[in-house]
């Protein structure tokens, strides 16, 4: 006989015990043993990658590159056609005389410029990234043409002190048109500020400190909104060569 002191249990009284869990029945699906990173590869996979990479980058600062000759054809349909443009990104970096490798090319036109470089050439080598996109695709060589426009906003794309420039402004550098040097490295400084995946805007500042051997009175010549970044990168700069570069013998 139950005890009629003891408390009555009842579905809403208390918790109840879970029934133990089945296995999971396998229904065909394939479980693949998970890599630690993307490196864990085998070690002739990751030989030939580094082979295949290194072969790249010889092709590349031999000026032999896909990309160089998208850039040499870019350059001549743009002079042919009269449209005012200005090189910039990793090209003009490296027109400036610090090496970066690649894989496309960033343009400055303006919006009637594009407008114009369409008309004439969509379907003649080169075809939009998708339709009405301001991206396009060099089909000869298989490089990425990005445009900017005059007006936008680098980095984030948010206002700010500092935006592009009309492509006029461009002044001869080779057979290129470039950003004044003061320019591009405002667009630089601006780009590295605003966003943390554009910090390697501020590294190719201090590059190009390091490798042109850029003045610290340059500073003067740069909008007010990044003249102090690029003073403190400068001093920086100028304490590891002073000092000597921690790791170097």
């Amino acid at each position: 006989m139950s005890d009629p002191s003891a408390p009555v249990r009842g579905p809403l009284s208390g918790p109840k015990a879970e029934p133990p869990a089945e296995p999971r029945e396998d229904r065909g699906i394939r479980h693949e043993p998970e890599r630690a990173s993307k490196w864990d590869l085998p070690a002739a996979e990751l030989e030939r990658r580094f082979w295949e990479g290194a072969e790249l980058s010889g092709r590349f600062f031999m000026g032999e590159s896909p990309v160089h000759k998208a850039l040499a054809k870019l350059v001549a349909t743009l002079e042919r056609d009269h449209i005012s443009y200005a090189i910039v990104g990793a090209m003009a970096l490296n027109a400036y005389g610090h090496r970066r490798v690649t894989e496309d090319v960033d343009v400055l036109m303006t919006r009637e410029g594009l407008e114009a470089f369409k008309a004439r050439n969509l379907g003649l080598g080169y075809v939009e990234k998708f339709k009405g996109s301001k991206g396009m695709r060099d089909t000869e060589f298989g490089i990425g043409v990005d445009v900017i426009f005059e007006g936008e906003y680098p980095g984030d794309g948010k206002p700010k002190p500092v935006r592009f420039p009309n492509p006029s402004e461009g002044v001869a550098v080779g057979s290129l048109r470039l950003l004044p040097i003061h320019r591009f490295i405002e667009l630089k400084l601006a780009s590295g500020l605003s966003a943390v995946h554009r910090a390697k805007d501020l590294g190719d500042i201090a590059s190009m400190i390091d490798t042109l051997d850029l003045p610290r009175a340059l500073g003067a010549d740069l909008d007010a909104s990044v003249r102090d970044k690029y003073l403190e990168i400068w001093d920086s700069m100028a304490g590891a060569k002073k000092g000597g570069e921690p790791g170097r013998g």
